[in-house]
This record gives structure tokens, C-alpha cells and sequence, in this order.
């Protein structure tokens, strides 16, 4: 099977340098590992309503579903009670959030529970849908343990490390527990493996798009969401792709232009010189970021590992 790994930010910015600027903040560390805790918290939710489209059917994969969001209500837990002793929010994440911009830019095949679905189908879908998030979760939770090594040793900092660092195995499993189902279901005909191929390949475009639309606010944001749109739709059959530009191209300017006046509010009363010296610049796209004095490989040591 074609392995695919997650891309850097405008493949310009990678975890390992996005991380080693969050840790040097604690607001933005603690913003961060609350989305971390969404996340988690939101894959219940997903996998169980995969649990209830399969209404008893594939008994094995239900079994592995049910430990897997065991695993995702643990992974929250533990989040939970370390911003609970942070004193940090245990609030919704402000401004686009990620895992809610990929379920919008997922083109449903499913039906609702109880309605009759392409079993194999529904299966390839859902499996690469997972997989590709958890790739990009095993990325940035690698990125964020190598950033807090080099970070200064303070108290905070090794709860929070020690924290992702009980999380990160796990997450790796269940890159591997997908990689797994993907071949199997590949195996059982021509057919699912063309599909299987397909879905890995659309899920890839998704999760990137969704990736980048919530991380960018720079002047042509819009423009490349709209790209991002015409990319994912040519990854569907032709007829169903006029209807799904229609319904996500009219709240792309609305809600990137909310989403950008969020940050800047937000960047603006942190630190209006920091403001005027670095964001400013930077979200009018005269200079970048300064990098992280350690390079980035294309993905981490443990996205490899579980490919």
C-alpha cells in the first residue's frame, strides 16, 4: 500500500518547529494541550457513531473500536487533570478548530445509523479517516516531547512531558492498528484495494486542508482554502463534485475573516509591541517566522515506525 505521512505547514513549518516556539510560552502551551484534550475527548464521539453505523455487523472491529475509544477517554483524562493542576482552560478551543474543520470537509457516505451502507465501503472510509488523524497526532505529540527535552527542565514543563510522553505509545498503536485493518480490507478484493487506495489518498488531502485552514490567518488564507476545496473534490467521482464546492465555498470568506479578526485581538492584547515587530509582519507575509534551531525531517521517528 502507498504509505502517506502528514506535510508541514504550508510545507514551510513543521512540528518540530511550530513546537519549540509554543513551549517558550506558557498561554500558548496551555492553548495548545487543550486542544489536545478536545481531540481526544471528540474521537469518542466519532468512533462511537462508527460503532453504531456497523449495528452489530464485523464484531471484531467493534471490539477494537470499543478499546480504542478506551484508550481516547484515558488519553482525555489525563490531559484534563494536568490543565485542571496547570489552572489552565478546559474550555471549547477559541478560534477554527481542526478536527471539526476535517468532519465538515468529509463527504458523508455513510448514511445514519440504520441505514443500509456499502459495509466495505463505509469500513475503508472511516479506517483511513482515522488513521490520517492519528498520524498527525503521533507527529505533533513526537514533536512536542523533543521540544520540551530542550525546553528549560521547570516542574511544568516535565508534568507536561511526562503527560504526552504516556500518550504517545498508545497513539502509535492505533496508527498501526489502522495500517492493519487498511491491508486486510485491501486483501479482500481488487475492488477494496483500489478503494483502499483512493480513500488514503483522499483522506491525506482532507486532513491537511483541515490542518492548515485552522493555522492559517495570512493575507490569501482564502485563496488557499478555496484550493485546498478544488484539490479534495477531484479525489470524488465527477458528479458528485460540483455539489460539494457549493456547499463549503460560500463559508470560506466568513469564516476565515472571524477567524483572523479572533487572533489578531487576541495577539494584539498579549503584546501590541510584539504585535507591530512580529505578527504584524508576519500576517502580511513580509518575512517568516523565525525557525527553531533544529530542522525538521519530513515526519517524525514514530510516524515511520507505525507507517
Amino acid at each position: 500500500m502507498t504509505v502517506t505521512y502528514p506535510r508541514k505547514f504550508r510545507d514551510q513549518f513543521g512540528a518540530r518547529e511550530i513546537l519549540a516556539i509554543v513551549v517558550r510560552d506558557r498561554e500558548i502551551q496551555n492553548i495548545t494541550l487543550n486542544r489536545y484534550r478536545y481531540s481526544e475527548q471528540r474521537a469518542c464521539k466519532d468512533l462511537t457513531e462508527v460503532i453504531e453505523r456497523l449495528d452489530g455487523q464485523q464484531r471484531e472491529l467493534i471490539r477494537d473500536l470499543s478499546r480504542h475509544i478506551h484508550d481516547e477517554a484515558r488519553h482525555a483524562n489525563w490531559l484534563t487533570e494536568l490543565l485542571y493542576d496547570l489552572g489552565a482552560e478546559l474550555n471549547v478551543p477559541p478560534g477554527l478548530s481542526y478536527i471539526d474543520e476535517f468532519e465538515r470537509l468529509v463527504h458523508d457516505t455513510g448514511g445514519k445509523p440504520g441505514k443500509e451502507i456499502d459495509l466495505d465501503f463505509y469500513l475503508i472510509e472511516s479506517l483511513a479517516a482515522i488513521n490520517v488523524t492519528e498520524k498527525r497526532g503521533c507527529l505533533y505529540f513526537s514533536a512536542h516531547i523533543h521540544a520540551l527535552k530542550n525546553a528549560p527542565q521547570t516542574p511544568e514543563n516535565l508534568q507536561i512531558r511526562a503527560c504526552i510522553e504516556r500518550i504517545l505509545p498508545e497513539e502509535a498503536g492505533h496508527v498501526r492498528w489502522g495500517n492493519r485493518w487498511l491491508a486486510q480490507m485491501a486483501r479482500t478484493s481488487p475492488q477494496n484495494a483500489e478503494r483502499v487506495e483512493a480513500a488514503k489518498r483522499r483522506y491525506t488531502t482532507i486532513e491537511q486542508a483541515a490542518f492548515e485552514t485552522s493555522m492559517d490567518i495570512t493575507l490569501g488564507a482564502e485563496l488557499r482554502r478555496a484550493q485546498w476545496l478544488l484539490e479534495i473534490s477531484e479525489t470524488l467521482p465527477v458528479w458528485e463534485r460540483p455539489g460539494y464546492l457549493m456547499e463549503h465555498l460560500p463559508r470560506i470568506l466568513p469564516e476565515t475573516q472571524m477567524h483572523r479578526l479572533s487572533l489578531v485581538q487576541i495577539a494584539f492584547q498579549r503584546d501590541p509591541v510584539q504585535f507591530m515587530q512580529q505578527f504584524l509582519p508576519a500576517f502580511l507575509g513580509l518575512g517568516r517566522a523565525a525557525k527553531a534551531d533544529a530542522p525538521e525531517a519530513p515526519e517524525s521517528s514514530y510516524v515511520r515506525k507505525t507507517a
